[in-house]
């Protein structure tokens, strides 16, 4: 069901669901990790439940497949079954400020619209709310991946995080 790599106007570079592309999770692992570190073993866990359905983590990459750019995951949230919460968001920290984060996230946006049908992408930021900003990201009110609280949560109110959305 998932897509074959896709290469944007000739570039030498391709996004690809992991799961489709294992040899590439090692890799993907030390990226991620060099960014929010954590155990390895929870780490591959985590990239290993990809599938063409949801979760799914995306990874930009060079022609040939031989180095990882950039990761993204798409992870369902129970209460908007025709939405995707994008989690996970990093570019290797050479290859920043050159345009992939825009391309693994324009990638991530038609993959979300054309192979899972949905309709929108939610996400949280501390800091990049400026870049989700300039590709039509829009503030929102917090969400919660797993269902509707009936309660408020002081967590949330004081939380240095911003919530946005795209309508696809």
């Amino acid at each position: 069901m998932g897509l074959p790599p896709f290469n944007v106007s000739g570039s030498p570079f391709n996004v690809v669901p992991i799961h489709n592309y294992p040899e590439l999770m090692k890799d993907t692992c030390a990226l991620i990790n060099a960014e929010w570190p954590r155990s390895e073993t929870a780490r591959m866990r985590s990239l290993e439940a990809s599938c063409d359905s949801l979760p799914c983590s995306l990874v930009l990459t060079t022609e040939g497949m031989c180095r990882v750019i950039a990761h993204l995951k798409l992870s369902p949230i129970n209460s908007k079954k025709k939405a995707c919460f994008v989690e996970s968001v990093v570019v290797d920290k050479r290859h920043r400020g050159q345009g992939f984060g825009k391309l693994i996230m324009k990638f991530a946006e038609d993959y979300c619209r054309v192979v899972l049908d949905l309709k929108t992408i939610y996400l949280s930021t501390i800091d990049q709310d400026g870049f989700y900003e300039r590709i039509g990201y829009e503030y929102c009110a917090p969400i919660t991946m797993y269902g509707p609280r009936h309660c408020e949560l002081p967590s949330l109110q004081n939380a240095k995080k911003k919530y946005m959305k795209k309508v696809l």
